[in-house]
């Protein structure tokens, strides 16, 4: 079947091209991985009062230590931290509680409101949280976020000009738990990040991160307040989106900060990089779609198993270029190294939630079930 033959053809010098391209790619972050932790000096820094909004959602693990991070800053200004919930009975109410007594000195609210509005429930939970801040610089970070004592005052030198708008944070994985923990760090550290490194190196990105926005309360103002954000999967994406439309810029500075990954079960780690892969898709389909060269691992091992040449040295080099990359991330933001037998492990599963992320617009997101619209928008399906 000569038909069957050339597709075959087609397909295995294909998926070569995409595991050359990708082992380029993979040294190429490797090498820039260390230019993107060079915090700046703070020399002449401002100490503008701040508020830190902090949506909580559950009992987390390592919520404790992450909230009195924020109580232990080194920032000469006044802070303000308000955390909030949407139910009575929320575990986090009394690590905040507890928190409140032991730093009395310390600013601190907690929000329990348990209104419902728009169908992003993390949206809603900051715009409950908005009404209660009281400074003109606002911080919105993640609840699973992890920070150093100088995060606040790194933020506002990065935001301290006239033409910034809004200061993001690129964010780096920390395994809070066992093996599918450790395999979720893998994805931000050996994925997520050197995509999003590179893309910033050459200009091909806009990004904006839930680990940490700071942005001044008039620029907020303007851009409708976070219930403009309140049908939005990404969206934090769409703030950035929305401070850019105003001619300010969103700086994403030379240093990161943690992200905690404790997934508890292979379900949970499934359907929280579902969930993120379909958003990435939403937001641009077809630059989605071309991050298929970055798996060059598995399009290896198809084309070994289409009959392409040296199917074992293929394979092995392109594993050895995602080892070099993911040793680079580890060494410049000092993180605990990973067995490689989990780098494996993960590249397999990430590229069948990349295949699968085609096939449906359905994600799962605290227990509820949405759909998500080609817009980035949300809605509650069911």
């Amino acid at each position: 079947m000569p038909a069957l033959s050339e597709t075959i053809h087609f397909l295995r010098e294909t998926c070569i091209a995409g595991v050359i391209l990708g082992i380029v790619y993979n040294i190429l972050a490797a090498i820039l991985a260390p230019r993107f932790n060079r915090p700046s000096k703070l020399d002449g820094y401002s100490s503008r009062p701040v508020t830190i909004l902090k949506p909580l959602h559950g009992s987390e693990p390592g919520l404790f230590p992450r909230l009195i991070s924020l109580c232990k800053q080194r920032h000469e200004g006044e802070i303000q931290l308000v955390c909030g919930t949407q139910q009575p009975s929320d575990p986090a109410n009394q690590v905040v509680r507890l928190i409140q007594r032991l730093h009395p000195a310390i600013d601190i609210d907690l929000v329990v409101d348990e209104r419902s509005r728009g169908e992003n429930p993390k949206v809603a939970n900051l715009v409950n949280l908005e009404m209660k801040a009281r400074h003109e610089i606002i911080v919105i970070s993640d609840s699973d976020i992890v920070v150093e004592d100088q995060f606040v005052e790194r933020l506002v030198a990065e935001l301290d000009n006239s033409q910034v708008g809004a200061v993001t944070c690129l964010y780096h994985g920390i395994a809070a738990g066992g093996v599918w923990a450790r395999v979720s760090a893998l994805n931000i550290n050996a994925q997520f990040l050197p995509n999003v490194m590179v893309a910033l190196t050459f200009g091909a990105a806009t990004p904006c991160f839930g680990s940490a926005i700071a942005i001044r309360a008039d620029v907020l103002k303007r851009i409708g307040g976070l219930t403009s954000f309140l049908n939005e999967l990404a969206d934090d994406y769409a703030i950035g989106k929305a401070v850019r439309a105003t001619g300010l810029d969103v700086v994403v500075p030379c240093w990161a900060v943690g992200h905690a990954c404790f997934e508890r079960s292979f379900r949970s780690f499934w359907e929280h990089h579902m969930r993120s892969s379909r958003t990435i898709r939403s937001i641009d389909p077809v630059g989605y779609a071309g991050m298929i060269f970055m798996h060059p691992t598995m399009l290896a091992l198809i084309a070994a198993l289409m009959g392409a040449s040296h199917p074992i040295a293929l394979p092995g080099i392109a594993f050895a270029s995602r080892v070099i990359l993911n040793f680079s991330v580890e060494r410049t933001f000092k993180l605990q190294s990973h067995a490689l037998w989990l780098l494996a492990l993960h590249d397999m599963i990430s590229f069948a939630v990349f295949v699968c992320s085609f096939f449906g617009a359905a994600v799962e997101w605290r227990g509820q079930n949405y759909r998500v619209f080609r817009d980035g928008s949300i809605e509650k399906d069911g």
